[in-house]
C-alpha cells in the first residue's frame, strides 16, 4: 500500500460505491471494506476500530463514510501530536457532507475541499485560517514544501489580526496566497518568501519552496542509484538550491526503464517523465554543452540539459549546466518566473494483466481492484468488462469480439507504450488459457524497443478449476494437469498425445474448451482416451458459468460424458483412479485422496 494513498473506509455496500466515485475522480485512494457487509472493496478487515488504529499509526490518511463518531473514537486514544498526525475526514455515505476531523493542515481540509469539489457540496471545514483567509500556510499545494513550519503559526496569527505581513515572490505562483492578504513590503518581518533557493531559518520568514525545478538526468545503462542520487544531490547543493523545489525528473525516453533514474525520482518524492529524442532535439539551440557524441549515440545533442529545457518550456531557464559523474550527467533548469511546473514530457507506461476470476465479486483479489480501480484505460473482451463494470465505470475502455486476442493485446501494449496506466482483462487466471502468454508472445517475437521499456506486470486471478473444485469438495487435491480441446491454436494430434499422457500418469484432468459447435468429437476422444486407464465410475464434475448468474454443477460417470453435457462455458474436470464421490448429509464431495490413510496406518501401527 502506498503511504500518500488515503483509505476509504466502507461499512456498507452504498458507501463502497460512493467512495469508488471519489477515488476515480481524484486519481489515488485504496477501497477498504467490512467483511462481514461489504464485498469487492480493496481490501477487507473484521475488526473497524482496530484496521482505523492500525492505519492512523502507520501515518495513512483515512476517509471514513461512516458516523464521525466511529472515527473518532477509534482515533481517541492514539492523539498526541498534531503537527505529525494523519488527516482524518468523515463522508456521509450519501455524499450529502465532508467533514475534515484531524489534521486539517495536515491535508485533511485539502482533501476535504477536493472531496466536496466532486460532490458539488461545500466541505465542512472550521479552521480559522481556512475560512477566513482561504489559505492554509501549513498545508501547502501538491508539490510545495514548508521549510520552517515552526514559523506558520506566527504568520498566520499576523494575517488574522489583520496586521501588516509581507509576501516576497522569488520563484512560483503565489496565488493560491491569496496575495491581497500581505504586503508588497517584504522586507520588514513578518513575512513570506517563495524561493526555489536554501535560506538561513528566521522565525519571523516563512519559507515557502514551490515546484519549480526540473532535473534533468542521463546516465550509461546499469548505473548505479547512488551515483546518481549523489551527483543530482551535489549539484543543487553547490548552487544553493533547494531539494524540496525539485518538481519532477526527466529524461530521454529511451532511459524510461532505468532503474537508477526511477530511484531518484523516488528520492525527491517527484514523478520521472521522459521526452522523445525529437522532443530532445528541439532544444538544440538551447543547450550549454552540445555534444557530437550524445548525438551519435542517441541521435540528439544533449539528454540532461535538453530534458531539462524540455521540462520547463521555452520561457523557462537553464541554471545548471551539465555536470558529469563516472557513468552520469545532470542539470537543472528553473521554469518561468510566476509558473510552477505542470506535468512535462510523459511517465513510463505500465501494463498490467489481470485475471478477474471467474466472475463473482467475492472471487476477484484486491489487488486486481486495486489495478482497475487505478488504471488509466482498461482493454479486453467485452463480456469480462461487463463483470467488474462498477470499478471500471467513467474510464476509457477499449473492447474487440472474443477472437481478436491479439488486437486487445497490441492494443493495451501500444497504449501502455504511450505512457497510460493499461489494465488488460481475462477471466479465471491471466496466465492459464488467457491474455499473460499472447502479450509476453508478442514481447518476444516483435523485441519492440518501446514496449521494452514500459513496466509490465501480471496479477493473478482464481481460474475456473480453482472455482469448480472448491464448489465440490477437494477433487484436484492430488496431482493434475490442464488440457484444452480447441484445436485453433494447437494441432488436434498434439491434443491427443497430451491425453494419453495424462491418461497414463493417472492424472486429474481439467478440460477447458471442451466443445464447440464444430468441435463435438473431441471430448469423446478424451473420454475414451482416459477410460482406457481408469474406470467407468471416475467422478466428472461439470461447472458451468461459475460464480456468475446461471452458475450449475453437476457430477456424472466418466462414461456418461457425452457432448451434449457441455458447452464452451462449462469447465471439466474428470478425476483419477483414487478420485472419490461420497454424499454426506444433504451434500455430494468429490476428493482424491493423496495418501493420508495410508500415513496414518503407518503411524497407528
Amino acid at each position: 500500500m502506498e503511504k500518500h494513498s488515503p483509505v476509504f473506509i466502507n461499512l456498507t455496500s452504498k458507501g463502497l460505491e460512493q467512495s469508488r466515485l471519489i477515488i476515480a475522480s481524484l486519481g489515488r485512494g485504496e477501497s477498504h471494506g467490512l467483511f462481514s457487509r461489504v464485498s469487492g472493496a480493496e481490501h477487507t478487515f473484521k475488526d473497524t476500530v482496530a484496521h482505523i488504529r492500525n492505519l492512523f499509526a502507520d501515518g495513512r490518511d483515512i476517509i471514513g463514510l461512516c458516523a464521525a463518531g466511529i472515527l473518532i473514537r477509534a482515533v481517541a486514544p492514539l492523539l498526541s501530536e498534531k503537527n505529525i498526525e494523519p488527516a482524518v475526514l468523515a463522508i456521509a455515505e450519501d455524499g450529502s457532507t465532508v467533514v475534515p476531523l484531524i489534521g486539517g493542515h495536515r491535508g485533511a481540509n485539502r482533501l476535504a475541499a477536493e472531496i466536496a469539489e466532486i460532490l458539488d457540496i461545500a466541505p465542512a471545514i472550521t479552521t480559522a485560517g481556512d475560512v477566513r483567509l482561504k489559505i492554509a500556510l501549513d498545508d501547502p499545494p501538491h508539490g510545495w514544501s514548508v521549510a520552517n513550519p515552526a514559523a506558520t503559526k506566527t504568520i498566520t496569527a499576523n494575517l488574522l489580526a489583520g496586521k501588516t505581513t509581507g509576501l516576497d515572490v522569488q520563484s512560483g505562483n503565489a496565488n493560491w496566497l491569496n496575495p491581497e492578504h500581505f504586503s508588497t513590503n517584504h522586507k520588514t518581518p513578518p513575512a513570506v518568501t517563495i524561493t526555489h533557493c536554501n535560506t538561513k531559518e528566521d522565525a519571523s520568514h516563512l519559507v515557502l519552496h514551490p515546484p519549480v525545478l526540473a532535473v534533468g538526468v542521463g546516465c550509461e545503462r546499469n548505473c548505479s542509484p547512488e551515483e546518481l542520487i549523489k551527483l543530482a544531490d551535489l549539484a543543487l547543493d553547490q548552487s544553493g538550491l533547494a531539494k524540496a523545489s525539485v518538481g519532477v525528473v526527466v529524461s530521454i525516453d529511451l532511459k524510461a526503464d532505468e532503474a537508477a533514474l526511477h530511484a531518484l525520482a523516488d528520492h525527491y518524492r517527484v514523478e520521472a517523465r521522459f521526452f522523445s529524442v525529437a522532443e530532445l532535439k528541439a532544444e538544440t539551440s538551447r543547450l550549454a554543452n552540445p555534444s557530437d557524441v550524445v548525438f551519435a549515440e542517441v541521435g540528439c545533442y544533449g539528454v540532461s540539459e535538453g530534458a531539462a529545457l524540455a521540462a520547463v518550456g521555452e520561457n523557462g531557464s537553464l541554471i545548471v549546466t551539465k555536470v558529469k559523474s563516472q557513468r552520469a550527467t545532470c542539470a537543472i533548469a528553473l521554469s518561468a518566473p510566476g509558473e510552477c511546473l505542470s506535468t512535462p514530457g510523459r511517465k513510463r507506461g505500465k501494463l498490467t494483466i489481470v485475471g478477474i476470476g471467474p466472475g463473482a465479486a467475492a472471487w476477484r483479489t484486491s489487488a486486481v481492484t486495486r489495478v482497475l480501480t487505478h488504471a488509466d484505460e482498461i482493454v479486453g473482451y467485452s463480456l469480462y468488462l461487463t463483470l467488474i463494470n462498477d470499478l471500471i465505470a467513467g474510464k476509457p475502455c477499449h473492447s474487440s469480439s472474443l477472437s481478436e486476442e491479439e488486437a486487445r493485446v497490441r492494443l493495451a501494449l501500444e497504449r501502455a507504450a504511450e505512457g497510460w496506466d493499461v489494465a488488460l482483462v481475462s477471466s479465471g487466471d491471466a496466465g492459464i488459457y488467457a491474455l499473460a502468454t499472447l502479450a509476453f508472445e508478442l514481447l518476444d517475437r516483435e523485441n519492440n524497443p518501446e514496449w521494452n521499456r514500459m513496466e509490465i506486470r501480471v496479477e493473478p486471478g482464481v481460474s475456473a478449476i480453482q472455482a469448480a473444485a472448491s464448489r465440490m469438495g477437494a477433487p484436484i487435491g492430488h496431482d493434475f494437469c490442464t488440457v484444452s480441446l480447441s484445436d485453433l491454436l494447437t494441432p488436434w494430434e498434439v491434443i491427443e498425445q497430451r491425453l494419453i499422457a495424462a491418461a497414463e500418469g493417472d492424472f486429474i484432468v481439467a478440460l477447458y474448451n471442451p466443445v464447440s459447435k464444430r468441435r463435438q468429437n473431441h471430448i469423446i476422444t478424451a473420454r475414451d482416451t482416459l477410460l482406457e486407464h481408469r474406470p467407468a465410475s471416475t467422478p466428472v464434475i461439470l461447472g458451468r458459468n461459475l460464480g456468475r448468474k446461471g452458475e450449475t454443477l453437476e457430477v456424472l460417470q466418466l462414461d456418461k460424458l457425452t457432448p451434449d453435457r457441455v458447452d464452451m462455458l462449462t469447465l471439466v474436470i474428470i478425476g483419477n483412479s483414487q478420485t472419490r464421490l461420497m454424499e454426506r448429509g444433504q451434500k455430494q464431495w468429490v476428493y482424491s485422496p493423496r495418501g493420508y490413510a495410508k500415513k496414518m496406518g503407518e503411524v497407528a501401527s
